[in-house]
């Protein structure tokens, strides 16, 4: 049987941001799910923070080249990739000179929040799911980490649910305290929209806010993986609300077998 497929889409990753509960996991788990068997591949954003000769990164020019539409502009996506040697792990960086030059991350040097952090979410979750169409590799699970791949349950379910590659792909969401007190621009859900998307599917994404932005992604995924102790009541609600397979904040000590476990049970004999 070949070997179930899991990508993982994280805001964070370490060595390449400091230490934070979702860098720690898009480090850790990966590797963790890559050595019970399964096939990983793990993307990022390339925030202009990361320092690219220390961490030596480079450009897959093969990957590199196309242009992603954005609000009626065009923003070229670059590739960059780099390897964890010791957890024999290579990490895909999504990048583009307009919304990952800046060294800040999600917010400028006084605290303020990026007023295109929108289009910088939409653009990282198609980037990623472009690259993943190049390499041709199919995954049959997709792990979001972060409000900033939460886009990506909607593209992969809507958008690109035709294609082949992720016909049959499973989403599971994990929900961190990562909230923003800001709100999106009242265009958002316009600059979302794409062939296949209706304006139903954006009833969430257009309000503009963390909640929302996290209950589209709920609202798009085949499971949900708590991953804080101060879980948003609204969140939580609407997780109920769902009936959504959940699986429970988890001890660090087994959080791997947790996970690894949780994702046979939504793959349900994909992975057998």
């Amino acid at each position: 049987m070949n070997k179930a497929r899991v990508l993982f889409v994280a805001s964070e990753i370490e060595p390449y941001l400091k230490e934070s509960p979702i860098a720690t996991m898009g480090r850790y788990l990966p590797q963790g799910i890559q050595e019970k068997g399964k096939d990983i591949r793990t993307f990022m954003p390339r925030y202009g923070l990361i320092n690219e000769r220390r961490n030596q990164l480079h450009e897959v020019i093969r990957l590199s080249g196309m242009n992603l539409i954005i609000n009626d502009t065009d923003h070229p996506l670059i590739i960059k990739v780099a390897s964890i040697q010791q957890a024999r792990m290579q990490i895909y960086f999504i990048d583009n000179d307009d919304y990952f030059q800046r060294k800040y991350m999600l917010t400028d040097k006084n605290g303020k929040f990026y007023k295109d952090n929108d289009e910088r979410a939409i653009f990282f979750a198609r980037g990623t799911i472009e690259t993943v169409k190049k390499l041709g590799w199919s995954p049959d699970l997709i792990h979001c980490h972060g409000w900033f791949s939460a886009m990506t349950p909607l593209f992969i379910k809507r958008a690109f649910r035709d294609n082949p590659l992720f016909s049959n792909t499973k989403i599971v969401t994990s929900i961190y305290n990562d909230a923003f007190d800001a709100k999106f621009n009242r265009d958002f859900g316009a600059k979302v929209k794409m062939a296949g998307i209706t304006e139903k599917d954006l009833k969430h994404y257009k309000k503009g806010t963390y909640v929302s932005t996290m209950c589209g992604a709920i609202d798009y995924s085949d499971g949900v993986i708590i991953a804080t102790d101060n879980l948003d009541p609204e969140i939580a609600a609407f997780i109920e609300e769902t009936k959504v397979p959940v699986l429970p904040l988890q001890a660090r000590e087994n959080y791997v077998e947790a996970y690894n476990n949780f994702y046979d049970q939504i793959l349900g004999d994909v992975s057998a």
